[in-house]
C-alpha cells in the first residue's frame, strides 16, 4: 500500500484504529500503524464514542469478510458488491487499497465476539442496524441466501444486539413475496389498521437516516432506500 493511501486510512480510523478491529487492520496493513498513529492519535486519547466513515467502513469490511466465507467460497458477485458500496464512498482509487484490505482480511482468523464487541461499544443502534443491513446484502448478492451465511448473519446480528424482529425486517427488503411488507414494519398478517399505523411510526423513527451521523454519503444513501420501503409497507398495508 503506498505510503500516502496508509496514511489517508489512518486519518479516517477513529476508535477503530485500537482495540481488536485496528489489530485485524494493523495486522492487514503493516507498516500504517508507524506512518500514521501521530496523525490519528496526537493527544494520545481516542477520538471519542464518536462513529465516523472510516470507523464504519473498516467494521464492514471485517464483518464482511467473515460473511463472504462463510458458504466457504466468495463469490465474484459478493466482491462487486462490496466494490460498489466503496467506489460510491472513497472513488476509485481509495477502494483499492480498502479491497486489499478486505482480500487480506478474508485470509485472517477473525473473533467476531471482541469485535462484535468493539462495535457496540461506539456505534449507536441505527448505525449497527445499517452495518447489519449491508452485510444481509452481502449475502443476497449472488441471488440465493444460503444456510451457512444467513446463520453467520444471526450471529453477527445477535452480538450486535440487533432483535431477531429487526433482522427479519432487513432480509424482507430483499424479498419479492406479497407478506414482505408485514415483517418489514414487524407485525402479523392479522394486525389491525392502528398496530399497522404505530409499528409504522415506530419504524420510521428507528430506520431515519438522520441518526446514522457521519459514516458517509452512500450510507445514508442505503438508510434512505431502506427508510423508503418501510413507508412503502406501510402505503401498501394501509390500503
Amino acid at each position: 500500500m503506498g505510503s500516502k493511501y496508509a496514511k489517508w486510512l489512518g486519518g479516517a480510523l477513529g476508535w477503530a484504529f485500537g482495540g481488536p478491529i485496528g489489530g485485524l487492520v494493523g495486522f492487514s496493513l503493516g507498516y500504517l500503524w508507524q506512518n500514521a498513529t501521530l496523525e490519528v492519535n496526537p493527544t494520545g486519547d481516542s477520538s471519542g464514542s464518536q462513529t465516523h466513515q472510516g470507523d464504519f467502513t473498516i467494521s464492514l469490511l471485517v464483518l464482511a469478510a467473515e460473511v463472504m466465507r462463510a458458504d466457504d467460497r466468495v463469490l465474484k458477485s459478493e466482491l462487486n458488491y462490496i466494490k460498489k458500496f466503496l467506489v460510491a464512498q472513497f472513488g476509485e482509487e481509495k477502494s483499492k487499497e480498502l479491497l486489499r484490505v478486505l482480500k487480506d482480511l478474508l485470509q485472517r482468523d477473525i473473533d467476531l465476539v471482541p469485535v462484535c464487541r468493539q462495535i457496540v461499544g461506539f456505534m449507536n443502534h441505527a448505525q449497527r442496524l445499517q452495518l447489519v443491513h449491508f452485510l444481509v446484502g452481502i449475502a443476497n448478492a449472488d441471488g440465493e441466501l444460503h444456510k451457512k451465511e444467513w446463520d453467520l448473519v444471526t450471529r453477527i446480528a445477535r452480538l450486535l444486539l440487533i432483535s431477531e424482529k429487526d433482522l427479519l425486517s432487513l432480509e424482507a427488503m430483499y424479498d419479492q413475496d406479497k407478506d414482505r411488507f408485514y415483517r418489514i414494519l414487524e407485525v402479523e398478517p392479522d394486525a389491525s389498521q392502528q398496530e399497522i399505523k404505530t409499528a409504522y411510526r415506530k419504524m420510521a423513527k428507528k430506520y431515519h437516516p438522520d441518526k446514522l451521523g457521519d459514516v458517509g454519503d452512500d450510507v445514508k444513501t442505503a438508510a434512505e432506500e431502506k427508510f423508503r420501503q418501510v413507508q412503502e409497507a406501510y402505503e401498501k398495508l394501509n390500503k
